[in-house]
């Protein structure tokens, strides 16, 4: 299966333009489901980077332990109270019961605890059923997952470890053969697999993408979390998963070389936030 390399030119035809009367909320309403004892700042950064990507609404679900410090953080930020300290039966419940009724997308995983997986079937099932666009990251890539989003518009976002634990095989280091088999179990799973990397690689086992951005800088911690957050935004605005992924890892790989070229090797995952806006700059088209 031939696989294009992301341009600019490409990627203008996978973001949407803006309406000019658009009202709040029709450029986007995005969940974020993450954090845990060790990893408050990923939900942060993967909501801030949704809004900085254009989303008008984002709600970032967090463990209660949590919420006073994460709306202190950025007053942008729409917080909802998860009851338990990790993902629980209960604590999905509770969750399902208030989030609101009409999302756009949603991103799960980001530094989440999970002490129950069918705690997670029971939210991704319960989002699909919503017909909510949904992303999946970081803890939420499990091989029980994948019987609940087989053929489902769904985006997984592994690096090479999570990948491994997700399909049962690690990717090769030789982008040729790694490609072969990201296209091989987007294929099998009937989901879009976005596995990162120096060279990104998106595919649905039909449309291949990828995205060489080479960037030693982006090993950095978060920087993953603020792909999360960008894909949910594009998933909110674009309902084919490749081409959203696809606009989520050009942008993201955008904000890093501009973050790199600002501040060599030091960056830290915040400093793409800062660049996600120029990054997103040549696709801002008003009809």
């Amino acid at each position: 299966m031939l696989a294009k390399i992301l341009q600019a030119t490409i990627v203008k035809n996978f973001i949407p333009p803006r309406k000019s009367l658009s009202r709040k909320g029709e450029n986007g309403k995005v969940l974020v489901v993450g954090g845990s004892y060790l990893y408050h700042g990923a939900p942060i950064l993967s909501s801030l980077a949704a809004l900085r990507a254009g989303t008008d609404l984002v709600y970032t679900c967090v463990p209660k332990t949590h919420v006073t410090s994460t709306r202190a953080y950025s007053p942008n930020l729409i917080v909802i109270p998860m009851v338990d300290v990790k993902l629980t039966r209960g604590s999905a419940r509770k969750l399902v019961g208030i989030i609101p009724k009409e999302l756009d997308s949603a991103t799960i995983g980001m530094g989440l605890g999970i002490q129950d997986r069918e705690a997670l079937k029971m939210l991704v099932k319960d989002l699909l059923d919503r017909a909510v666009m949904l992303s999946l990251d970081a803890s939420a890539l499990v091989p029980e997952i994948l019987p609940e989003i087989k053929d489902k518009k769904v985006v997984v976002t592994p690096h090479a470890g999570e990948f491994k634990r997700l399909f049962g095989e690690a990717p090769p280091d030789n982008v040729t053969q790694r490609t072969a088999m990201v296209q091989k179990h987007a294929k099998d799973n009937g989901i879009t697999v976005l596995l990162k990397g120096p060279t990104d690689i998106v595919s649905d086992g039909t449309q291949t993408f990828l995205n060489p951005k080479k960037l030693a800088s982006m090993t950095v911690g978060g920087t993953g979390d603020v792909l999360s957050g960008v894909v949910a935004a594009m998933l909110s605005k674009n309902r084919k998963p490749v081409e959203a992924a696809s606009s989520a890892v050009f942008v993201n790989g955008k904000a890093g070389a501009l973050a790199q070229k600002k501040n060599g090797f030091h960056i830290v995952a915040t400093d793409l936030l800062d660049f996600i806006p120029l990054a997103m700059k040549p696709f801002d088209r008003i009809k």
